[in-house]
């Protein structure tokens, strides 16, 4: 190596956040005439858009003088804001309490915790202004806690001020200026605020399009003005139930609103499709962003830049599993309506076949061969269950048996009488703990 030649090495974690990558969307957007990018969050160190904002957040409150050595941080966050803190709190040696409503993943609060974090979980389905509500138990913490501070995402100026000076520029920079239309998902409003509000200064004809679920209240209050109930909804880290004071609903040209159902399918999409491993609010964003090209007829000329906030590692347990789809109907099951007389439908055998303990080993192996089964039931003379005889156990035998065998054994050595019964009417879906 020359002597001349520097090493190329980042000072610590946090300068390697931002300047995450503009990625084309291909399969997903295939019927599309437009260009769709999507600006991939996930590469920043905690794995989402909210470590841009954590360290400016802690930065400022020391510049303030808010937050002394030795302090701790308090925040309400749905997981990824106090990963961004958490990172910026173990280098510069704070303590940190997060308070979690209690829908957000597990993955999330194990993440916290292993950074050093307190985690404390409130019920989701409370009014902003109950007691129980994490934006008052983080409240209530702090007060309660020495030296600590409240990060207030919510309602910090610094959340919108760090897109405005960082992800605002890197999308024009990255576009090359032809950026017409910027999507994002709608929860504090400091990243579509700030983005948009840069955007617009560079070209007043850029189009900003919010993301909402159905369920929050952000996207009638900017139709209509008017503050509607609150509704519970699945998808994590967008939509709101009160108005955050970073959101600048003017910068906003227009909210689409998409249900969880659209949204974790899509996400699920992204994944398979285009090998992004994305979270859920991921999938919230592109599948209004697409529902929007098609609405306003985007043609070749556009160049929509839909902004994707993290990995799909946190939700790994619930969205990305197709148990937990089923159990809360996003996804159907095939089985739904079968039943147990539906498999020998399916094999066309219209009756089942039964063998009796004095059958010959060989003939045995014949009836499984021929009828492609690997297991049938034995009855005695009197069509009496005995149990059962596999296939499988049937080869074993024959083959390792440390005995000569004989064309006339019979399978009644190898009966295995522990056999579950079910009714021909039995649904599918109870054998699988069976099976």
């Amino acid at each position: 190596m020359s002597d001349t030649q520097e090493m190329t090495v980042f000072n610590n974690i946090v300068e390697t956040i931002g300047n995450t990558p503009l990625v084309r969307i291909n399969s997903v957007a295939a019927d599309l005439p437009c260009t769709v990018l999507a600006k991939v969050e996930f590469f920043n160190p905690g794995g989402s858009v909210k470590d841009r904002i954590g360290y400016t957040i802690i930065a400022e409150a020391e510049r303030s003088g808010r937050l002394k050595p030795g302090g701790t941080i308090v925040e309400s966050t749905s997981g990824n804001t106090g990963v961004g803190l958490a990172i910026a709190a173990a280098i510069k040696g704070y303590k940190t309490i997060f308070v979690m409503p209690d829908k957000m993943s597990q993955e999330k609060i194990l993440l916290l915790r292993a950074f050093g974090a307190r985690v404390v979980v409130t019920p989701t389905a409370v009014e902003p202004d109950d007691p129980r509500s994490y934006y008052k138990v983080a409240e209530r913490l702090v007060a309660e806690t020495p030296n600590a501070i409240l990060a207030n995402q919510y309602h910090n100026p610094v959340n919108p001020l760090s897109h405005y000076e960082g992800t605002g520029p890197e999308l024009w920079q990255q576009t090359a200026g032809r950026i017409t239309h910027f999507v994002a998902g709608m929860g504090t409003g400091g990243t579509i605020s700030g983005v948009g509000r840069y955007l617009k200064e560079q070209s007043r004809d850029v189009q900003v399009v919010g993301v909402d679920p159905i369920g929050s209240i952000l996207y009638e209050l900017h139709r209509s003005g008017r503050t509607v109930k609150a509704e519970s909804y699945k998808v994590e880290g967008i939509g709101e139930d009160f108005l955050p004071s970073t959101t600048d609903l003017s910068v906003v040209d227009s909210i689409v609103q998409v249900n969880d159902r659209e949204s974790f399918l899509m996400a699920r999409r992204l994944v398979r499709e285009e090998g992004l491993f994305v979270g859920g609010s991921c999938g919230s964003a592109m599948a209004g962003a697409v529902k929007y090209a098609r609405t306003h007829n985007l043609g070749p000329d556009d160049v929509m830049v839909v902004l994707l906030p993290d990995s799909g590692s946190r939700y790994l347990s619930k969205f990305l599993d197709d148990e937990w789809m089923r159990e809360n109907g996003f996804l159907e099951r095939a089985w739904v309506d079968s039943r147990a007389q539906d498999v020998n439908m399916a094999k066309s055998i219209t009756s089942i076949i039964t063998l009796h303990p004095r059958d010959l080993m060989t003939d045995v192996v014949a009836v499984f061969k021929g009828n492609s089964i690997s297991q049938a039931p034995v009855v005695d003379d009197a069509g009496i269950l005995l149990g059962i005889v596999r296939e499988v156990d049937l080869l074993l035998h024959m083959l390792t048996a440390d005995h000569a065998h004989t064309p006339d054994e019979t399978i009644e050595s190898l009966i295995d009488p522990n056999v579950t019964i079910v009714r021909p009417s039995a649904p599918l879906e109870s054998l699988m703990g069976i099976f």
